[in-house]
């Protein structure tokens, strides 16, 4: 065609764009619907489109090309466009007729992203899947697992038979079910059991599923293999028939009861619970499940049985000769029926492990008069009393009732413990006790504080009158000569008397001033009684005397800090130090904590002095860290009016931080008595200190205030057997028993035991041989002055008569 004939031809009737290009990619003419696409061919196509169709151009052949649009286009709806391009030698140029085929090419994408999603899904699922044409059973589809099980790929399994993709056993083997499913026209569903090719391979078990495809008119297309591995379905099956068998050995084995009940009636019971409540199997079996359980616990067992739940609970049964047997019920259900039912006895099948609970119940009891009473005398502890005083205050506060609170302390009784021996003073210390007893009316408290200190707290007494008919009673009786080893012992009371509400609204402060009147009654010449008397201007000013000195000690820096040694009870390694205080009083001398603790920590400067010994051991502490003496933690005792302080862990945090040390350096010791009369809050507290790294400890362990059942919840680090037991070692039978007791119950509680005031070779041997963790004493080290101290462990001597001969060598070498 010429270029005259190019130009005669009306391109605008032609129904799609049109434009006439040369080789270069020049436009020479274009329709109104090229036009209209608004763009030349440098704009309107994606680079890499635009290079294509240029190198088409160049070729100067007829050509068709599918091209992508640029990206700012897709808004329009135009992404790609097709050209049948013809070249006419005439023109020297193209004529170029253009399609949009964004549709197309969506669909197609759309086509290919659905075929990778079924590829996806295929190749993932966990089973194996197939299909094969109807005629030749020619394999059409595969998915991976399916094509690798068989050794194929998913590509290459393709156009393969049947019998050539399993074999021809395999083939013949399972035609008897191709053939069902093509000649019912049904799904067929069977198992195959698939020997491994090695001796020691494992037994598979596969479920095959045979699914026929077919057209509208019915005619068969194709075949859908699925096969899902049930090895271990199968091998939970034999598990389980297995647990039945043990379950079956078990029932006869054990010593507990079992029953199966189903329906509110007994379907199975084991000898043991036969035995329990005296019938037989024949017996037992098609009862109701209620026929054994007490009458006043059946509504209890019926709500559990018709809550289908799974727990474990306490009731009582009846043997046949009427016994009432407490039990413990552990219910679970055996199968899902059991939970599912929200009414009656239920359906499902339950089974209750029946559990004798009578002497874990005697246990339990023994276990709450241990922890709340005093063992050698069988009074109330030092808790217990003061747990009940303190609402019996409380309720006579309300009802306007008078009490009154006698502190009793026997005199000079340390002498019959040093004349006779503890054990005879044991035996004083219960008869006092019987005779304090007598002599109280039931609704009276009585209890023994420690050592030889009893309290007695009297009820509704509206007069010092009867008062004092108690205490003519207890002078009487407790003087009464004792029989101990065959001599007639005379021991007298000194009873302290503090009244309620006159003396005192707190259960604190009347055990206070009831102490105070029985020193008194001591001071007066002991055997007799005196009531607390308000003023004691003496006393008071000899208080208000030491507490100025206390205060000017502080700010002339009198105090000071003696350390003992802690040491490994087997290796004889230094473990830790206790810091103690002294003060260098300018007139006295150096005073212990003895001559003036009580009037500090009945003031606030304790909480001064407190904090000046944390500080002080906190930088004893980093001196001898940094300088590599004595790398362990040093001890420091707590006082109680410190301890109770709001944020006191805070107050802690804050020393370490601004001495500069972790909390690993330090530990705090704290008394029993501190712990029971704090147990509300005392769990909190310990707790935030552990958080900082401190080690937390009990003093004077073994007094008799700490309840058991408190100690097994407390965050606690280490015990500290209290000196007047292991003073008394090794030849008192009674503290060697209460010690190595100790020793026991704190390796249970996995925590770390102290023995406090280890006088000599042979009670470090003794404490040894018990397992005792630390030891701590004047035949180790006296208390000592920081330089002192560290004289001290330069002169160390390198054997150790506490330990055996290996941890001897290992501790002289590792020694500090």
């Amino acid at each position: 065609m010429s270029a005259n004939g190019a130009s005669a031809i009306d391109w605008n009737q032609l129904p799609c764009p049109v434009n006439v290009v040369d080789a270069q990619g020049r436009e020479l003419q274009a329709n109104r619907l090229w036009l209209d696409l608004g763009q030349r061919a440098e704009s309107l196509f994606t680079d890499g489109a635009r290079q294509l169709l240029l190198q088409a151009l160049a070729q100067r052949h007829d050509f068709v090309l599918d091209l992508a649009c640029r990206a700012s286009l897709a808004p329009t709806g135009l992404t790609w466009l097709f050209v049948r391009a013809r070249w006419d030698a005439g023109l020297a140029a193209f004529v170029c007729l253009w399609q949009d085929i964004s549709a197309v090419k969506i669909a197609q994408r759309q086509v290919v992203e659905q075929a990778a999603q079924l590829r996806l899904v295929a190749d993932n699922v966990p089973a194996l899947l197939a299909l094969y044409d109807a005629v030749e059973r020619r394999c059409l589809f595969a998915n991976r697992e399916y094509a690798r099980s068989f050794g194929f790929t998913e590509l290459s399994i393709l156009g393969h038979t049947l019998a050539e993709i399993i074999g021809a056993a395999a083939n013949t083997l399972i035609e008897p079910q191709v053939e069902r499913m093509l000649r019912e026209r049904v799904t067929v569903t069977y198992e195959r059991q698939l020997q491994g090719a090695a001796e020691s391979a494992a037994t598979r078990w596969i479920e095959v599923s045979l699914m026929p495809h077919v057209d509208a008119d019915g005619q068969l297309l194709a075949s859908f293999v699925l096969i899902t591995d049930i090895s271990e379905r199968r091998r939970d099956e034999l598990a389980v028939r297995e647990s039945e068998a043990r379950l079956g050995k078990f029932m006869h084995a054990t010593v507990e009861g079992i029953l199966f009940h189903q329906g509110g009636l007994i379907t199975d019971v084991n000898p043991p619970l036969c035995a329990l409540v005296g019938c037989s199997l024949s017996e037992a079996i098609g009862q109701g499940a209620l026929s054994f359980v007490c009458d006043d616990e059946r509504d209890k067992v019926t709500a559990v049985m018709s809550s289908g739940r799974e727990l474990t609970y306490e009731t009582a049964i009846n043997h046949r000769d009427g016994t009432r047997i407490p039990v413990e019920f552990i219910v679970r259900n055996v199968d899902h029926q059991s939970s599912q039912s929200g009414s009656g006895l239920g359906q499902g099948q339950r089974m209750a492990i029946v559990r004798d609970i009578r002497d874990r119940l005697a246990a339990q009891a023994r276990i709450h008069h241990l922890a709340h009473h005093d063992e050698l005398t069988g009074l109330l502890n030092r808790a217990a009393f003061m747990a009940q005083l303190q609402q019996t205050l409380q309720d006579a506060g309300r009802a306007g009732r008078q009490m009154a609170l006698l502190f009793i302390d026997l005199d000079n009784f340390k002498r019959v413990n040093d004349s006779l021996g503890h054990l005879e003073g044991d035996r004083v210390l219960s008869t006092v006790a019987d005779r304090i007893t007598d002599c109280l009316r039931s609704t009276d408290l009585v209890a023994r504080f420690g050592g030889d200190e009893f309290v007695v707290l009297l009820r509704d007494v509206p007069t010092r009158a009867d008062v004092m008919v108690v205490l003519m009673a207890l002078l009487s009786v407790v003087e009464v000569p004792v029989n101990a080893h065959g001599c007639a012992l005379s021991v007298t009371p000194s009873i302290g008397v503090a009244l309620f509400p006159e003396h005192g609204e707190t259960a604190q402060a009347l055990i206070q001033h009831a102490d105070t009147a029985m020193y008194q009654a001591k001071a007066v010449g002991r055997a007799t009684f005196q009531f607390f008397e308000p003023v004691l201007a003496e006393q008071a000013y000899a208080d208000l005397l030491l507490e100025s000195q206390l205060t000017q000690a502080l700010e002339r820096q009198e105090f000071v800090l003696h350390f003992q040694p802690q040491v490994a009870a087997r290796s004889g390694e230094l473990i830790g130090v206790e810091a103690l205080l002294r003060w260098q009083h300018p007139q006295r001398g150096l005073l212990s904590p003895d001559a003036f603790l009580a009037v500090a920590e009945r003031h606030r400067l304790m909480l001064s002095l407190s904090e000046w010994v944390l500080r002080a051991a906190a930088r004893q502490a980093r001196v001898w860290h940094d300088s590599g003496a004595a790398v362990v933690p040093i001890a420091v005792n707590l006082a109680r009016i410190q301890f109770r302080l709001d944020g006191f862990a805070d107050i802690v945090a804050c020393v370490l931080a601004e001495e500069g040390v972790p909390g690993e350096w330090l530990e705090l010791e704290l008394t029993e008595r501190l712990l029971m009369d704090e147990i509300v809050s005392v769990p909190a507290t310990l707790a935030a200190l552990r958080c900082l790294g401190l080690t937390v400890a009990v003093d004077d362990f073994g007094t008799g205030y700490t309840a058991l059942a408190h100690l097994t919840r407390l965050p606690l680090d280490k015990l500290k057997i209290a000196r007047s037991f292991i003073a008394r070692l090794p030849d008192d039978a009674g503290a060697a028993a209460i010690t190595r007791a100790i020793i026991q119950m704190a390796g249970g509680l996995g925590l770390q035991v102290c023995a406090v005031g280890v006088g000599h070779t042979a009670q470090c041997k003794q404490l040894v041989d018990w397992g005792c963790d630390v030891l701590q004493g004047d035949v180790i080290g006296p208390a000592m002055p920081a330089a002192v101290f560290e004289s001290w462990l330069m002169q160390r001597p390198g054997n150790w008569p506490a330990g055996d001969d290996e941890s001897t060598s290992t501790s002289s070498r590792n020694r500090c």
